[in-house]
């Protein structure tokens, strides 16, 4: 099943494969979650520290064979847009998560990571137990990626020029090698 396509036709303005193997969870771009200037860390399950170590999402990462990168671009009404920030924002979450239902579906066990934390409910369940673990989704920040390394490794430009806004996500999964 091609994903890429099967993304491109559900509404995502680009999407293309890359190989996990080259995905690098870095403790700078982990730090940064540290920081909680999203107000999530160690508040949201799909966050860091819950989310796993920087090694166990490495660990966890590499042992897919096949990526998808997903993005949602905006054009903007000025430079500095924040209601169309929050407008394609939403749509980009929207989009992820009717897909994400799609690619579990076809790929059961498949790895889901979106920008910024969980957005399944209106506000994390935690410290009670996540409502959704089949459907919760992890950021790329979270599991330590430089978003602008996965896009170049998919082929992708991260900005697409002035007045524009990019949000990523990006898919892992196991393909089983056909004879």
């Amino acid at each position: 099943m091609d994903l890429v396509q099967l993304a491109i036709e559900h509404g995502f303005s680009h999407a293309a494969e890359f190989d996990p193997k080259v995905l690098e969870a870095r403790q700078d771009v982990r730090a940064m979650c540290e920081e909680d200037k999203c107000h999530a860390y160690a508040k949201n399950w799909t966050c860091p520290p819950f989310c796993g170590t920087v090694e166990e999402c490495q660990e966890k990462m590499h042992s897919y064979n096949k990526g998808v990168l997903l993005q949602t671009e905006g054009k903007l009404t000025k430079v500095i847009d924040w209601l169309g920030y929050i407008e394609f924002g939403k749509k980009h979450n929207d989009l992820l998560y009717s897909f994400a239902d799609t690619a579990r579906e076809l790929y059961p066990g498949c790895l889901v990571l979106g920008g910024g934390g969980c957005r399944m409910c209106t506000k994390c369940a935690h410290p009670k137990p996540c409502r959704h673990p089949d459907k919760a989704i992890s950021s790329m920040e979270g599991y330590g990626l430089l978003v602008s390394r996965v896009c170049e490794s998919a082929g992708l430009p991260y900005y697409y020029g002035e007045k524009t806004i990019t949000y990523c996500a990006c898919i892992l999964y196991n393909e089983q090698e056909t004879e």
